[in-house]
């Protein structure tokens, strides 16, 4: 049986716990984070643990995980384990932001939870894809720092060539694939009623974060007035160089020779909580630096490139985005 068959047997099961009754469907790089970190204070929702469980994306989810993952599940009695620990009356919900990339994840989220409210959110296409390449350096996904010529291998990635060889997701590298803005929706927009989709702009809530989440919450039916903390997360990073990036990279895969040997020692002679803070600051200070200023003409290109989607966007939302992103004065 394929993993596809196999998953699509999963969702026909008869569940054993409580669904999600909403979803934060993505995009990354666009808030995902901050409103997962902020829905989960409020104390009529549940929020998984695990914020990315990527159970509805078999397709795109990495070739080099375990099957017996658990922030991972595989199978449905897993991921509903994720929200075992909500409390009766409590709005359950998970975030996982290639839900909205992917071309499946729509029909499969219906079918299991045709009741869902899903929640979307967009940012303007240039700075989202050049937020969205840092991301992927600094994860090593992507192993070229120019965003220029990152988009012209596209063609290439489509054929399997030209792949970091670290990259567990390759069909993450397809830049175009990220920005077909309408065509994301309309796949919600076929399995659910208009009223269970709310589509949220990124600018909206970097310039108020308490609006947007109260809108959310009335969205999802729970109290909106509860004090809210602004809350910005995952902040723009870019690595400082690729062979900074494969030295972390390596110590951490590192099993034998003289790599394995220091990863052994380090384990060996500090504990877990220690040593887990420890590469988080340390990844910090190797990984991230001031960002450069975006180069003004690549991005002019973009947004003369992706103006159409904007456009198209806008009138399928009904609001003015070519106003708002800035696209009015381009050609």
């Amino acid at each position: 049986m394929t993993a596809q068959a196999d998953r699509s047997a999963v969702v026909r099961e008869q569940p054993r716990g409580r669904l999600p009754d909403f979803f934060i469907v993505g995009h990354a790089k666009s808030g995902t984070t901050a409103l997962y970190e902020m829905l989960r204070r409020h104390p009529q929702v549940y929020m998984s643990d695990v914020k990315e469980p990527w159970f509805f994306v078999p397709e795109l989810r990495s070739s080099n995980r375990s099957r017996a993952n658990p922030r991972h599940p595989d199978t449905l009695e897993g991921y509903l384990a994720l929200f075992a620990g909500a409390q009766p009356g409590q709005r359950l919900g998970e975030a996982t932001s290639s839900y909205l990339l992917s071309k499946t994840a729509a029909a499969r989220i219906a079918e299991l939870q045709p009741d869902a409210r899903i929640v979307a959110i967009l940012r303007e296409p240039a700075s989202f894809l050049r937020s969205l390449h840092l991301q992927f350096l600094q994860a090593h996904v992507e192993t070229e720092p120019d965003l220029r010529r990152a988009l012209e291998l596209e063609p290439l990635r489509r054929e399997g060539k030209q792949i970091p060889p670290h990259s567990t997701r390759p069909q993450s590298l397809l830049y175009s694939e990220h920005v077909r803005y309408v065509e994301q929706l309309r796949r919600y927009d076929a399995v659910f009623p208009r009223e269970q989709v709310l589509t949220l702009i990124y600018e909206d809530f970097r310039r108020d974060n308490e609006a947007t989440l109260r809108r959310l919450l009335r969205f999802l039916d729970v109290d909106d007035t509860q004090p809210i903390e602004p809350l910005h997360a995952n902040p723009t990073v870019q690595a400082r160089s690729p062979r900074t990036r494969e030295l972390i990279r390596s110590l951490s895969l590192a099993r034998g020779g003289p790599l394995g040997a220091a990863r052994k020692a380090i384990t060996t002679l500090t504990p877990k909580r220690v040593r887990t803070g420890a590469v988080r600051l340390s990844e910090r200070s190797l990984l991230s630096a001031e960002v450069r200023p975006p180069d003004e003409q690549l991005m002019g290109e973009l947004r003369a490139r992706y103006k159409p989607e904007v456009t198209a966007l806008g009138e399928y939302l009904e609001r003015d985005l070519v106003r708002l992103w800035g696209y009015d004065g381009i050609d």
